[in-house]
C-alpha cells in the first residue's frame, strides 16, 4: 500500500473542481482531511478506481513522538519554573520586566512568566514550545559567528541527520517547488531576511526563530538534468545554545508552522 508524507502529495490526485461532494469546501480542504487520517481518499467519488485501489485503504500512523510532545512540554515547564529569569534574561537575549521573561521568536513577541504561562500572538506549536523552553534553560549564551554548517556537522547531529533530512528538509523542499515565491513571503512574514550569494544558491533566506538560534534555508531552483534541492544551515554554536534534540524539534516545529501556513493561504 502507497503512503501519502504530505497533503500536497493527496492534492495532486484530486481534480480541484471543489465539487463538495466529499462534504468538505475545497480539494484542499479533503487533501488535509486524508493526510490526517480522517479521511480515505476513495471518500472523493471523482477518484479514479485505481487510486482508490492504490490508496483507499491509507490511514497515516499515529507518530508517537508527536503524541508524546504534551507530555514534555509538561514536563520541561516543571524544569523551566526553576530557572532564575533575571539572572539568564541578558545571556539568551531576552529582558525580564519583573515578571515576565521577554524575547522574540520567528521576529514576534513571546513572553513567558514564572508560573510557565505563554504570551504570543503567534501560534507557537508544540515543537516550538518544547525547544524555547529548552533555550530559555540550556543556553550557553554563545555569540553567533555566522559560520554556517549543515545539521549533520553539529556534533550531536551525526546520528540524527538522515531523520532531520525527511522531517524537515525534504518537506521545505516539495512546499518551495510548489509555491515559488514561498522563502521570500516568509522572510517578510518573520522578520527574516534574504541574503546573497549563499553557496550559489537561488534564494538564500535567514530566520531567527530564537535570538542566538539563526537557521539559513538555501533553496536550488530544478535546472535541466537536475532535480531542485534545499538545505539547512545552523551556526556552528546552535548546538552550544539550544542542544540538538531542542534544535531538531525547533526546525521541525518551523516545518509544521509553513505547511500550515501555505495549506491555509494555498
Amino acid at each position: 500500500m502507497l503512503q501519502f508524507n504530505n497533503v500536497m502529495e493527496v492534492l495532486v490526485l484530486l481534480n480541484k473542481s471543489n465539487c463538495r461532494k466529499c462534504n468538505e469546501k475545497t480539494c484542499m480542504a479533503f487533501a488535509a482531511a486524508v493526510y490526517r487520517g480522517k479521511k480515505l481518499i476513495k471518500d472523493c467519488p471523482l477518484v479514479s478506481d485505481e487510486i482508490a485501489a492504490r490508496y483507499g485503504t491509507w490511514k497515516k500512523q499515529v507518530d508517537l513522538h508527536e503524541a508524546d510532545l504534551e507530555n514534555a512540554v509538561n514536563k520541561i515547564k516543571k524544569e523551566l519554573l526553576k530557572i532564575d529569569f533575571e539572572s539568564v534574561a541578558a545571556k539568551i537575549g531576552a529582558t525580564f520586566d519583573g515578571n515576565r521573561l521577554n524575547l522574540q521568536i520567528m521576529g514576534k513577541s513571546f513572553s513567558v512568566d514564572a508560573e510557565g504561562n505563554v504570551y504570543t500572538d503567534i501560534h507557537v506549536n508544540p515543537w516550538v514550545l518544547v525547544s524555547t523552553f529548552s533555550y530559555i534553560i540550556n543556553c550557553k549564551g554563545m555569540v553567533v559567528e555566522k559560520n554556517w554548517v549543515p545539521f549533520r556537522e553539529l556534533p550531536g547531529g551525526r546520528d540524527r541527520f538522515r531523520l532531520f533530512g525527511q522531517q524537515c528538509e525534504k518537506p521545505l523542499k516539495r512546499l518551495a517547488d510548489k509555491h515559488p515565491d514561498l522563502l521570500a513571503d516568509m522572510a517578510e512574514l518573520f522578520s527574516g531576511g534574504q541574503v546573497s550569494d549563499q553557496y550559489q544558491s537561488d534564494i538564500s533566506v535567514v530566520l531567527s526563530p530564537l535570538p542566538l538560534v539563526p537557521i539559513l534555508i538555501c533553496y536550488w531552483k530544478a535546472e535541466e538534468g537536475m532535480e531542485s534541492s534545499l538545505n539547512l544551515f545552523f551556526d556552528i554554536t546552535a548546538e552550544k545554545n539550544i542542544g540538538i534534540e531542542a534544535l531538531h524539534l525547533l526546525a521541525t516545529g518551523i516545518t509544521q508552522m509553513f505547511e500550515k501556513i501555505t495549506l491555509r493561504h494555498g
